[in-house]
């Protein structure tokens, strides 16, 4: 029996390393698949295997950057789609998405910020205080105004089959109210 296993074996690429001239291997991230340099780590040398270009959808001649007067493009880019000046990389400026108005529900948490409606980079929605990172509550589901009724947690959650406590120790079903 062979001490080879191809399963762990790196691939190598056939273009060799820019900075020291060592075979590039494929290697893996949190981010993704990369080419490295085989000699890491005596050699740095990374490369994304995928571009992450932005790639513009439409320019919007009617509305001009703020900062250069360049019209603005709605592009597609790494996490979704966002607007961005057309001179990038001279010009730099993104319109940032304002975090939805604050709610008026005070972190249970803090109770000095505001819960507001995120969203992720996979685009999926989120309640998180406004005053991150001195503050890290979030919740998935809508928060709702109430108190649990088996804690007295003073936060519920809004989900499909009804109420629930927002505390992570209780997160009981409430009680339909009689009406």
């Amino acid at each position: 029996m062979s001490d080879h296993n191809p399963l762990f074996q790196l691939p190598q690429h056939a273009e060799p390393c820019p900075q020291c001239g060592q075979p590039l291997v494929i290697r893996s991230g949190k981010s993704g698949p990369f080419l490295g340099c085989s000699s890491y780590p005596a050699c740095d040398y990374l490369k994304p295997l995928h571009q992450h270009d932005n790639t513009v959808v439409k320019i919007l001649e009617d509305e001009p950057c703020p900062e250069c007067a360049a019209p603005l493009a709605v592009k597609h880019g790494r996490y979704g789609m966002f607007i961005g000046c057309t001179r990038y990389p001279d010009c730099h400026f993104v319109v940032h998405e304002e975090a939805s108005a604050s709610s008026s529900i005070a972190c249970p948490q803090c109770q000095q910020g505001q819960l507001t409606e995120r969203l992720s980079k996979f685009g999926k929605t989120f309640w998180g205080c406004n005053r991150y990172p001195d503050c890290r509550f979030l919740v998935n589901d809508a928060p709702q105004l109430g108190t649990c009724q088996f804690c007295q947690f003073p936060l519920l959650l809004q989900k499909k089959s009804g109420l629930y406590c927002a505390a992570k120790g209780c997160q009981k079903k409430q009680p339909a109210k009689a009406g």
